[in-house]
């Protein structure tokens, strides 16, 4: 039978959830292994698991619990090992890894934000910032709109332009946040975001990285900027870049996807 991880732990922290229910249906009873100074939360792994609402909130219910009472390591949904023993000789072999992490994200949770262009607004950035975009587009609707070859040259320096700002904006937003934030990680590129970029903020500081981003959307009103969180520091536990946990919808979230 192989088995499902929820998170990794010191051994010494005092309220590791055992017992309680984990995914599958029914649920897994949630158990405890331990291997020196770490322990990883576990239960038997459902065959055929999905990520259905039911199993997403099972996983994120087991985290919060264990999480309520000192810092653990979360794993991303579906993470599974073969046995008991893989997930042991993992901790041993990793053991001053798993630590070091343990250390640094103790009393820290994770802020991931996306942001694309609000498409009216960036456009009249684009022709205010840019001459020669003006010039052609006043030549064009001082000729009836154009010849098919200027429509085609505007549409291309328009596209052109918006790129280069989607640039300019993702490192201006993340800029605008990482004061606020004591990590950043940044996340894949995804279709219809220029920004997808995960914070590490300690929980007591979480008002003055929220009162960040809502200055920022201030700032730079010609982008809808998205906030997921907190959500447990999914995006920390290994080093690079990771795709948070949850799905941002607009606002601030918090739960599984």
């Amino acid at each position: 039978m192989s088995t499902y991880v929820y998170g990794i732990a010191a051994s010494s922290h005092p309220a590791l959830p055992e017992g309680m229910g984990g995914v599958g249906d029914p649920p897994r009873p949630v158990r405890i292994l331990r291997e020196g100074d770490l322990a990883a939360v576990v239960s038997e792994a459902p065959e055929g698991l999905r990520p259905k609402r039911r199993d997403l909130l099972a996983h994120q219910n087991v985290l919060s619990e264990a999480g309520a009472a000192g810092c653990v390591l979360p794993m991303r949904f579906g993470s599974v090992a073969p046995d008991d023993n893989a997930i042991t000789s993992v901790l041993a072999e990793r053991a001053e890894h798993y630590k070091e992490r343990l250390r640094a994200l103790d009393g820290r949770v994770e802020y991931n934000i996306k942001a694309n262009h609000v498409e009216e607004a960036v456009l009249h950035q684009v022709m205010a910032e840019s001459p020669d975009i003006r010039s052609l587009a006043e030549a064009n609707r001082q000729a009836g709109g154009g010849t098919y070859d200027d429509k085609v040259r505007l549409g291309e320096m328009v596209a052109a332009a918006v790129k280069a700002k989607e640039g300019d904006d993702a490192a201006a937003l993340q800029r605008a946040l990482e004061p606020a934030a004591d990590d950043v990680s940044v996340g894949p590129e995804s279709t219809g975001w220029l920004a997808n970029v995960s914070f590490l903020v300690d929980r007591e500081s979480a008002e003055t990285f929220l009162a960040a981003v809502e200055q920022a959307r201030k700032d730079m009103p010609h982008l809808e900027v998205r906030i997921n969180g907190p959500l447990p520091p999914y995006s920390f536990v290994e080093p690079g870049p990771a795709e948070p946990a949850g799905t941002a919808a607009g606002g601030t979230e918090t739960g599984a996807g």
